[in-house]
């Protein structure tokens, strides 16, 4: 069983305000596990640290500090450990048309990895291994679609052909960076019926990053949500979508459209009344620490108390499901109680 394991990692760019250097702390002590055969959503709003933390599991932006682990083993630098590494773990971008270079056809974006990663000796074993891979993400028919150019093809063509290169070099982590929100909607639930196939049919490590908690529990097994680089709730799937411990995430909840309302609102009441609580505003959204290092979404939370200025450890609302809230302190020292009890 293949498991890529995340610990207390954590990204810091630097900006410039006025000439000035400026911290921006991306993502903030993360920690989780991607096993074989499940696949874990990381779900928040845009500038949430999401695909920052996807980039640097696939190698592409160095951590500021802490460890990625591949079966156990730290992922090593230089960049022949790092191409090997990529030939485990592959990602899937968000705009299929600017991740494909227009230049080439759709044969030479999957011969390249196949030969890069050495899964196909020579050219005619190359052509026969990238008709399998048209054939796997339903492209048909393979000979036609090898000698067409990415403008030539829809946009769900196009990220069909990036999830093919994706298992051109049968990974076993594969990195899913909103991998449907540029396309259609008609054709989004195709694209996800294929990935969670292609996950079974190989025993894939799959995380799933998206803004829409929907698909989060349909796709996911467990779901961790993001708020400013933090994750400030995680736990299963059904847990963390249908009983929202966390208010940032009850508020994305309300925010979701529900088919079965027999009123449309445009702005759900809780969401409105966010920020409106004790420490006023709409918060700060430069993705910089609290100032006290308290609670990062406690201006914009209708439940904020006094002790949200403190830094806020992560609680357990159960066995299986976190929030980083002090609603929940409580039921984590009774919890805790109950087992240091004597049987």
């Amino acid at each position: 069983m293949t498991e890529l394991a995340v610990s207390h990692l954590s990204k810091t760019f630097v900006t410039h305000d006025r000439g000035r250097r400026v911290p921006l702390r991306a993502v903030d002590d993360v920690s989780f596990v991607l096993r074989s055969g499940h696949t874990v959503a990381l779900v928040g709003e845009s500038g949430s640290g999401k695909s920052t933390i996807a980039r640097m599991l696939a190698r592409l932006v160095r951590p500021t500090s802490g460890e990625i682990r591949l079966d156990g083993v730290p992922v090593p630098g230089g960049y022949r450990a790092v191409r090997r590494y990529r030939g485990t773990v592959q990602m899937i971008f968000q705009d299929p048309f600017a991740s494909l270079n227009p230049t080439h056809t759709v044969g030479y974006h999957l011969r390249r990895p196949l030969r890069l990663h050495d899964v196909a000796e020579d050219r005619p074993a190359a052509q026969e291994a990238m008709y399998g891979l048209l054939a796997r993400v339903n492209l048909s028919p393979a000979e036609l679609m090898a000698g067409k150019y990415p403008h030539e093809l829809s946009g769900g063509q196009r990220q069909r052909v990036a999830i093919a290169r994706a298992l051109a070099p049968r990974p076993r982590v594969l990195l899913a960076d909103e991998p449907v929100s540029m396309l259609d909607v008609s054709i989004r639930l195709e694209i996800l019926n294929l990935i969670e196939r292609l996950k079974r049919e190989d025993d894939l490590a799959v995380l799933y990053v998206t803004h829409d908690l929907a698909t989060a529990r349909y796709f996911a097994t467990e779901a961790m949500v993001m708020y400013r680089g933090q994750v400030v709730e995680s736990g299963s799937s059904d847990d963390v979508i249908l009983r929202p411990a966390h208010p940032y995430t009850q508020l994305l909840a309300s925010a979701a459209p529900d088919p079965t309302a027999r009123r449309a609102t445009t702005a759900p009441r809780d969401l409105a009344a966010a920020g409106s609580g004790p420490n006023g505003g709409a918060g700060n959204r430069s993705g910089r620490p609290a100032p006290d290092g308290g609670c990062l979404f406690r201006n914009r939370c209708p439940h904020a108390m006094e002790v949200c200025r403190q830094p806020v450890p992560v609680f357990a609302v159960d066995a299986t499901h976190t929030a980083r809230c002090w609603l929940y302190r409580d039921a984590d020292q009774a919890r805790a109680h109950a087992a240091d009890a004597p049987a």
